[in-house]
C-alpha cells in the first residue's frame, strides 16, 4: 500500500469513526516510518472533513463529540512517537475554547502539536470565563494565550478577554492566536487579538515567530 493510499484510509476511517480501524491504520503508518506529526496532519484534514459535513447537515453536534472521541484514542497512539517531547522548552501558552462552548476538536489537535514543538501547554479546557482565562494569564506569564470558538454566539468573548487584559495591565505581555470554525481574519483583526489561524498547523507555525 502507497503512503497515499494509507493517507486516504486513515481519513476515511476518522470522517467514519472506525475508532479501532483508524488506530491500527496510524500503527500501521508509524511502522512505516511515517512521521507521528504527518499522520497528524492527516488526521486534522479528515477533521476538516468532518466540520464540513456538520456545516452542510449530513453530520450533527454528537457526530462532532464522537469525532473528537476518535481522534483523541488516535492521538494517544501517536504521542508516544512525537518529536520535542522533553528537553528545554521553546516557551509557555495558555489555551482555552472560551465560555459557552464545549467544542475541543481543535483545541485538542492544536495543544498536542504545540507540546510536540516544545512549548509548555496550560489548557484550562472548554466554556472557560474570561475571568478565569485573565487570572491564568496574570497567574502563569505565559508568552502567549490561545483562544478558540466553534460557535457565532462566542465571538462576543474575545473583545471581552482583550479588554479584561488590558485592564489588568497584562495585553502588552502577551501575544494572543485565536481559531474556530466561525473566526474571520477581519473579526479578529477587530478584536484587537494578534493573529488568526485557519488550522493547528498554521497555528503552531504563527506561535513559532513569536517565541
Amino acid at each position: 500500500m502507497t503512503k497515499e493510499e494509507l493517507f486516504t484510509e486513515i481519513k476515511t476511517a476518522l470522517v467514519e469513526f472506525e475508532v479501532d480501524l483508524l488506530k491500527m491504520k496510524a500503527q500501521e503508518a508509524l511502522d512505516q516510518g511515517i512521521k507521528a506529526e504527518e499522520i497528524i496532519s492527516i488526521l486534522s484534514e479528515g477533521m476538516d472533513v468532518v466540520g464540513e459535513k456538520y456545516e452542510a447537515g449530513e453530520y450533527f453536534v454528537t457526530s462532532l463529540i464522537i469525532a473528537g472521541e476518535t481522534m483523541k484514542e488516535t492521538l494517544e497512539v501517536l504521542e508516544p512517537h512525537l518529536s520535542g517531547q522533553g528537553g528545554a522548552k521553546r516557551g509557555k501558552i495558555v489555551m482555552a475554547t472560551v465560555a459557552g462552548d464545549i467544542h475541543d476538536i481543535g483545541k485538542n489537535i492544536f495543544t498536542t502539536l504545540m507540546g510536540t514543538a516544545s512549548y509548555e501547554v496550560i489548557d484550562l479546557g472548554v466554556d472557560v470565563s474570561a475571568e478565569t482565562i485573565v487570572a491564568a494569564v496574570k497567574e502563569h506569564s505565559p508568552h502567549i494565550l490561545g483562544l478558540s470558538a466553534l460557535l457565532t454566539t462566542n465571538l462576543e468573548q474575545f473583545p471581552l478577554i482583550i479588554e479584561m487584559l488590558k485592564k489588568e495591565g497584562l495585553r502588552s505581555k502577551v501575544k494572543i492566536v485565536v481559531g474556530g470554525a466561525v473566526m474571520t481574519d477581519e473579526f479578529a483583526k477587530g478584536a484587537g487579538v494578534d493573529a488568526h489561524a485557519k488550522s493547528a498547523v498554521e497555528g503552531v507555525n504563527i506561535c513559532k515567530t513569536w517565541v
